[in-house]
């Protein structure tokens, strides 16, 4: 086989012509649409179907997803490392079947690290804990566009050591209400001394990622993700809601705050997620939320954006955070106002105070 260096950005075809010797992605190649072998990082990973189409209305392939990953490499491995991580795979691209994967496939190399994860029916599984570039072009390979990491890492996965805020704006509003609502989030997690560091979700919504110290459970974290939303609900009543149930919501942004629940997870970091533009969770410092347009970031924008700036929440390792004022915050709410747990997803047990799982118009009068 020729070794052959291709230059230029995605283009949505899976090869270029030119040959570049220095290329950072170098392709071992038989001929069109053979099996290939992706230099990523220290090694070198085999992409077979690499013209394979995975996003058919920009005609972007395998490879150059793979690609992508390749360029965002040191990105999304601070993103994901040593964290147990789900993949949402869609092996014939967008438009076939898709599964998300919670088990490490058993041809897992050898070299990338899993950790056994448990799940809130007391089952377990050893999810793949990525700690190199390679490991994440190794997932691409099986078409895996978004990776969801657990909040935790591999030497501890009892206790998380992110605070995930999930700002989902409901129908009838957008990116612009889940930005407002980001900004006086801030200022709440300010008053508690914390720092959050934002990011696109790939879609209308907002992320915040709050790095802690792994002093806490699931459940505690939660509930300090929970006392904040009621915290910004209370600041803006009109425009922010923590309620559970879709018909109490309203045209308002939903504070997620089961995303911190045990098994849930949110996309990660440079995640590509599965709509026909190839979109991904964008990186964002607080100086540009307001200008920032959601679909500007994509496949093809993030890595000559990431070439420019490197990735902005590079520091965010270097913090971990208390929560003891935010748990304080949310025993106050339960002692003065009365606010307690919330419901918890639908696959979990019955939890200690938690309110029933009824739908409030489905809700027989208590006699």
């Amino acid at each position: 086989m020729a070794s052959i260096g291709f230059t230029g950005g995605i283009t949505g075809r899976s090869m270029c012509a030119t040959v570049r010797r220095d290329s950072d992605i170098r392709l071992t190649v038989a001929h069109m649409g053979a099996a290939i072998q992706l230099q990523a990082g220290d090694r070198t990973v085999r992409l077979s179907s690499p013209d394979r189409v995975f996003f058919p209305a920009k005609g972007y392939t395998k490879l150059d997803l793979a690609r992508y990953y390749v360029a965002v490499g040191d990105g999304i491995v601070r993103a994901l490392r040593d964290r147990p991580t789900t993949l949402e795979r869609y092996p014939e691209g967008i438009g076939g079947e898709s599964f998300f994967q919670k088990r490490a496939p058993k041809n897992t190399p050898d070299w990338i690290p899993t950790a056994r994860i448990t799940f809130p029916s007391g089952r377990y599984a050893d999810e793949m804990c990525p700690t190199e570039p390679a490991a994440v072009v190794w997932a691409a390979q099986y078409g895996t566009l978004t990776f969801h990491p657990w909040p935790v890492r591999r030497g501890d996965t009892e206790h998380p050591d992110e605070l995930r805020i999930d700002l989902d704006p409901q129908p009838g509003t957008d990116y612009d209400d889940a930005v407002r609502a980001a900004h006086e989030m801030r200022a709440v997690l300010g008053d508690h001394g914390l720092t959050g560091w934002p990011k696109t979700s790939g879609g209308r919504g907002m992320h915040l990622f709050v790095p802690i110290a792994p002093r806490w459970t699931f459940v505690q974290v939660r509930r300090a993700v929970l006392a904040a939303g009621r915290e910004l609900e209370r600041r803006m009543p009109d425009q922010v809601t923590t309620a559970w149930w879709k018909e109490e919501r309203g045209e308002k942004v939903f504070v997620d705050y089961n995303q911190m629940a045990r098994d849930r997870t949110i996309a990660s970091a440079y995640s590509v997620r599965p709509h026909p533009h190839a979109p991904v969770s964008a990186p964002l410092t607080w100086a540009e939320v307001d200008d920032a347009e959601p679909d500007d970031f994509d496949l093809v924008t993030m890595p000559k954006r990431f070439a420019e700036v490197g990735d902005v929440h590079a520091d965010m390792d270097g913090h971990a955070f208390d929560l003891t004022s935010l748990l304080e915050l949310s025993e106050r709410q339960e002692r003065d106002h009365g606010q307690g747990d919330m419901p918890y997803p639908p696959d979990h047990p019955k939890m200690a105070g938690e309110p029933k799982r009824v739908q409030p118009s489905r809700a027989r009068p208590e006699e």
